[in-house]
């Protein structure tokens, strides 16, 4: 079986290339030099009146994976519209130092609670992943992971994708994302480790965060996937 592809947008010409290119799923979000944050919902509206792919919103504040009680509230808000349009999910993850910060985002989810959600990259800032997979999967609206895999060759990265899938057990998807370029993807879909990737860089023209999607690099991708 063929490996999901997300990609990430930023505009509504993304979101045409990379469907023109053959990406599954794409991710919504505004400065993605910043790690993507919470994008307008008239961008979010745009791409789903002209894409028919399901799409999961970045519900984020800062570049960083701590919160405050004042963002708290903007994003319960941001989360409920996004709800309201009827996205596939939202995309969130918050950290106390090196611990999943639980409470806040429990307390985002519960602004939208038919939605579903992945865990974003918060997850490899914590100490003890494979605790914090559990701790996650607990959560009912969360669904996915997204993960790097952590540092170290494809190779590495690839074991420690695979041994987060058997922790997950079925409880949850662990999609491998950041510098997933095409030796990792094609590495991934040799070794099956993941059933999902995520793409951002490696969709576009020279490696660029900021470039427009390439449907022809997204193209590509989609064939390294399957």
């Amino acid at each position: 079986m063929a490996l999901l592809l997300e990609v990430i947008v930023q505009s509504v010409a993304d979101a045409r290339a990379a469907a023109r290119g053959g990406a599954d799923r794409l991710e919504v979000v505004r400065a993605i030099r910043d790690g993507g944050l919470t994008p307008p919902a008239a961008l979010v509206r745009a791409i789903a009146a002209e894409v028919p792919l399901p799409l999961r919103v970045m519900v984020r504040e800062n570049a960083g994976f701590s919160t405050s009680e004042r963002e708290l509230a903007a994003l319960r808000e941001a989360i409920a519209g996004f709800a309201s349009d009827g996205i596939d999910g939202a995309v969130l993850g918050f950290a106390d130092g090196c611990e999943p910060a639980i409470d806040a985002t429990v307390r985002v989810l519960e602004a939208a609670p038919a939605l579903k959600a992945t865990f974003h990259r918060a997850f490899d800032h914590l100490s003890d992943p494979l605790d914090a997979i559990d701790r996650l999967a607990a959560i009912p609206q969360i669904d996915r992971i997204l993960t790097s895999g952590g540092e170290g060759t494809p190779a590495d990265r690839c074991e420690r994708l695979r041994t987060y899938t058997a922790r997950a057990n079925g409880r949850v998807i662990i999609i491998a994302g950041s510098a997933v370029d095409q030796e990792m993807l094609a590495l991934i879909a040799q070794t099956r480790c993941v059933p999902e990737v995520h793409v951002g860089r490696a969709a576009r023209a020279d490696d660029d965060p900021d470039s427009p999607v390439s449907a022809a690099r997204v193209e590509r991708l989609r064939e390294l996937a399957g």
